[in-house]
């Protein structure tokens, strides 16, 4: 890599989840076992939430939870149309259908006002996505959610450390799920966690999380007398998430906060460096809220600059800085647009903010130079 590029995302390691994938790696134990099991109990901790269940990636997580709640071919479950692909597709998976709704033009989240008019006798349930790292507004989500009986799913992966309303994502809806892909604020390479308050949904998603068996490997295998025996009962999936992933997240759940604070100073430092510029920096919706900051999204003021914002992209990119967009949305993607029959300005909302957004770096390995050096180049290119 180019010494002198600053990429778009970094993972923050330190000599602390070395050390923990070493003692790993000589446990012998590399699947799912003692570390998966110890990450799962302090996530809980963290969170203060009675189950946490560790998976291999975030999309599984979705995935199993949407099993969880028993959806069929046929339903429907609401979600924003602004988002990676993965917050809809895990919808397909089960032969139910997503329906899009259209998002706030400030926060870039699924917008509530929408919800009841997308809502029809086949909705199943409500998938809002915290974007960017701020939360929806998830008491109009979960008072609409509660009026017509439908389950509330959360797509939190860039939503960690976050809280609204004095309450952690994590603690709101029917289940929450993260994701700790290599760019997010807790990375582990690829994995995820899922947490809910349900007893009996928790239990059938770890079922399903390894093959339908009744008993994961370490239960039958932690003594020295290892019950060998155990059950299919369903037809399940290979999500679990393995020790050596899970080593790393031990330590980095630790430095989470940490993390968060060094996004917030990044993204306070960019707002007030943008503010006389032809740009709208991230909205904060509540500002007694914690953000995560997974995300600092611009939208360029296109009527008032000469350029476009792909040539922007190029430009930071000859100034040795990685950008990228956040998201394109789901409905000018061949395999969306096709099956549904969508228009481009069919969400008029999206369409804007995704021509406008840019994502710059913000993670918390950035030094403040690196920090001066994206605000140098963004205040050189817009003016």
């Amino acid at each position: 890599m180019n010494k002198t590029f600053l990429p778009f995302a970094l993972p923050d390691f330190g000599n602390e989840e070395s050390a923990e994938v070493i003692d790993c790696l000589n446990s012998g134990w590399l699947t799912t076992g003692p570390k998966a099991e110890k990450f799962e109990v302090d996530f809980a901790s963290y969170l203060d939430v009675p189950y946490a269940l560790a998976v291999n990636s975030g999309t599984a997580g979705l995935h199993l939870a949407l099993e969880s709640i028993g959806l069929l071919p046929g339903e429907q479950v609401i979600t924003t149309v602004y988002t990676f692909t993965a917050s809809a597709e895990v919808i397909r998976y089960l032969g139910a259908d997503p329906v899009f709704v259209d998002i706030e033009p400030d926060t870039f989240n699924i917008d509530p006002s929408q919800l009841e008019k997308a809502i029809t006798g086949k909705t199943k349930a409500i998938l809002p996505v915290h974007f960017g790292g701020q939360s929806c507004n998830m008491k109009s989500i979960l008072d609409t959610a509660d009026r017509h009986d439908l389950r509330v799913i959360e797509d939190a992966a860039h939503a960690l450390p976050c809280i609204y309303d004095s309450r952690t994502i994590g603690t709101l809806g029917d289940v929450t799920v993260f994701s700790f892909y290599v760019t997010k604020p807790l990375a582990v390479g690829e994995g995820g966690m899922i947490v809910t308050a349900s007893k009996e949904m928790a239990k059938r998603m770890k079922t399903m999380r390894l093959h339908g068996i009744n008993r994961d490997v370490w239960d039958r295998y932690r003594s020295s007398n290892p019950d060998w025996y155990y059950e299919v009962v369903a037809p399940g999936f290979k999500y679990n998430m393995p020790d050596l992933m899970a080593a790393i997240g031990i330590h980095q759940l630790k430095k989470i906060d940490k993390f968060q604070k060094r996004r917030e100073a990044i993204a306070n430092r960019y707002t007030e460096a943008f503010a006389d510029l032809p740009l709208r920096a991230p909205f904060v919706a509540r500002a007694e809220d914690k953000h995560a900051w997974h995300l600092y999204v611009i939208q360029l003021e296109l009527d008032r600059i000469k350029i476009g914002r792909d040539e922007f992209i190029e430009k930071m990119a000859e100034k040795g800085i990685g950008t990228s967009v956040h998201f394109i949305p789901l409905h000018l993607h061949p395999y969306w647009r096709d099956r549904y029959g969508f228009k481009p300005e069919d969400f008029p909302v999206a369409l804007d903010c995704y021509h406008r957004a840019v994502s710059l770096p913000i993670y918390s390995k950035m030094t403040d130079d690196d920090v001066e050096k994206v605000i140098k180049a963004v205040r050189k290119i817009l003016t």
